[in-house]
């Protein structure tokens, strides 16, 4: 069964259109990330500047909104699938860790202030499942509408979800992605992880102290209609070392890299960009440098996106499948690369990766890409795409 990647709407620190996070992608533009005290915590974050769409009823917050948002780049795509399909064969998966929770701080803070919650607010808004069903609710579509949530993991898990879905027969095609927005739970959980960088992140670099985080939704359009993307390869694994923490030996890493391409029928030598976890905090990149190493060696182009775009946590899978999307549907036969932007030097301590710098090329089209995203509990997921 060949699924493809129909369509693609997405917006985040570097850009709210795929043209234009295509070319602050190439360009290696960090510029999105700036410092905020918004929520508590002096730090760098990767915010969405771009006015949101306005929702009225009770699915109204900034969670929903970069759902919107990111919808209707993809809608007309939509619509044709409903108008073939039937609203009832059409499917919603999303992944996020936090959903509108942000709604549920501002309105305890206006209770501790007023004594009662504000008229807006409604506890639907930070719910996990409300994206999908905001969104279910918004299109009209009748089809299994559900919500992942395994932290930064959680929008690669919802491409495994959503293919099954389809492989079932229960769907025929799925909006399938994420969104996560910045709030002050996961500002100062990570914070008081001692995982928030105290400059602008550095992944893979020598001096690299920790994260920035970011927001951002990105959602496609999963069918067995023709596209100019495939879904080839999908790969997982639990090692459930550590909460927090990744299993340093890597070795369930490996295995869901290594499962992925298995099961795209490819081998590591075929992939042409790896797009790293790479959250910029000691452990993980030590973690990842000697899965990528010991699965690639030391040839294939790799980077860390993060370095732009912040940590998105829920919604990172699903961005950075997005940014192998654009690569795969670029018409560029010089096969220009996404920079590992740290602003650092090389950590010499590490296994050597083929970190791509800025203006780097491939040399020749890229025809498929890699994925890694990585959470805590030791969820482990890894996707390979192919250009159609």
């Amino acid at each position: 069964m060949t699924l493809y990647l129909n369509d693609l709407g997405l917006l985040c620190a570097v850009g709210n259109s795929k043209t234009e996070v295509l070319t602050r992608l190439l360009a290696g533009d960090r510029s999105g990330l700036s410092v905020s005290e918004e929520f508590g915590v002096r730090c760098f974050v990767g915010a969405v500047s771009v006015g949101l769409p306005e929702i009225e009823g009770i699915y109204n917050c900034r969670n929903n909104r970069l759902l919107l948002a990111a919808l209707s780049q993809i809608e007309q795509t939509v619509h044709d699938m409903i108008a073939r399909f039937g609203a009832d064969r059409i499917g919603i998966v999303l992944g996020t860790s936090t959903s509108g929770v942000r709604n549920t701080e501002l309105a305890l803070a206006y209770w501790a202030k007023h004594g009662v919650l504000p008229d807006q607010f409604h506890y639907k808004q930070q719910q996990m499942g409300a994206g999908a069903d905001f969104l279910a609710d918004f299109i009209g579509t009748r089809g299994p509408a559900y919500t992942i949530s395994t932290a930064c993991s959680s929008s690669g898990k919802a491409f495994a979800s959503a293919r099954r879905l389809i492989g079932q027969g229960i769907c025929d095609a799925v909006i399938v992605g994420g969104a996560d927005s910045l709030c002050s739970l996961t500002v100062n959980g990570f914070a008081a992880l001692e995982s928030i960088s105290t400059g602008l992140c550095k992944p893979f670099g020598a001096h690299r102290d920790g994260i920035n985080i970011g927001e951002a939704a990105s959602l496609f359009v999963l069918s067995k209609e023709p596209g100019p993307v495939i879904l080839q390869g999908i790969g997982a694994s639990s090692d459930a070392y550590h909460f927090a923490a990744p299993d340093p030996d890597a070795a369930d890493v490996i295995r869901a890299m290594q499962h992925a391409l298995d099961d795209a029928g490819k081998t590591a030598a075929q992939i042409d960009y790896l797009n790293l976890h790479g959250t910029a905090t000691v452990l993980n990149d030590a973690m990842e440098s000697k899965a990528v190493n010991a699965l690639f060696g030391s040839t294939v182009a790799a980077s860390s996106s993060k370095g732009m775009t912040g940590h998105t946590l829920g919604a990172a899978a699903a961005l950075e499948l997005a940014f192998c999307w654009l690569l795969l549907t670029h018409d560029d036969d010089r096969g220009a690369l996404i920079a590992n932007i740290n602003d650092d030097e090389a950590d010499v301590t590490l296994p050597e990766l083929n970190l791509a710098k800025k203006g780097a090329m491939l040399g020749r089209r890229i025809n498929t890409c890699q994925s890694n995203s990585f959470a805590f509990g030791g969820n482990n997921l890894s996707i390979v795409l192919e250009r159609s």
